[in-house]
């Protein structure tokens, strides 16, 4: 029976199995990474007919560097990435920028991501990411979050019923997410297999 090494029994997230030593500059380093990661995969937007909310890749970024970061790292990436829009960074979804997209009909869901990222890279600490049997939900449980944040403030923003809250905020979406959540829910421990390798 193989024994864990130093490295492996100290891992609480996937990134401190694969850099144990982190500084304040390797972390200034992760953020600006997990910057640019999220940043790329909100420009794949795709409009939805009736709703003010586009299909964009950015939820499944947050599943993967979220979980992978561990909560601290997780929550001041998406925290920089979006100080970084509102300040004037085209980095949100089709190059949008400015405290208008964070107040406006999809704020929410930005707001919803940086609660998922926390809870999501706390999952990680936690290793929930190492099994499909709790990777998987855990992925379900960060994506609620997003779309809870997001369809109260749809609600409340535009002021139509809950009805078309869940018809443009929620139903065109639920095919795509539920991929993503598979995605990520079996790439992670696929990978940890990998590193555990590595690592004994």
């Amino acid at each position: 029976m193989k024994k864990w090494g130093p490295m492996s029994m100290s891992t609480h997230s996937l990134r401190t199995a694969v850099f144990p030593r982190s500084t304040a500059l390797t972390n200034a380093g992760f953020i600006v990474g997990g910057t640019l990661f999220l940043s790329a995969l909100a420009q794949i937007a795709i409009p939805v007919p009736g709703s003010p909310v586009p299909v964009t890749g950015q939820t499944l970024g947050v599943l993967l560097l979220a979980t992978s970061y561990g909560a601290s790292l997780a929550t001041a990436t998406f925290a920089t990435y979006l100080l970084a829009g509102i300040a004037g960074a085209p980095i949100f979804a089709n190059s949008g920028h400015g405290i208008d997209r964070a107040i406006g009909a999809t704020g929410g869901y930005l707001i919803g991501m940086l609660f998922a990222s926390a809870l999501l890279g706390y999952f990680g600490g936690r290793k929930w990411d190492q099994k499909f049997l709790t990777a998987l939900p855990s992925m379900l449980i960060g994506t609620l979050i997003t779309f809870s944040f997001g369809l109260v403030w749809l609600h409340i923003y535009t002021g139509k019923d809950w009805s078309w809250t869940f018809s443009a905020g929620l139903t065109p979406f639920i095919f795509g997410e539920l991929l993503k959540i598979a995605i990520a829910g079996t790439s992670l421990p696929i990978l940890w297999r990998f590193v555990q390798k590595k690592v004994s």
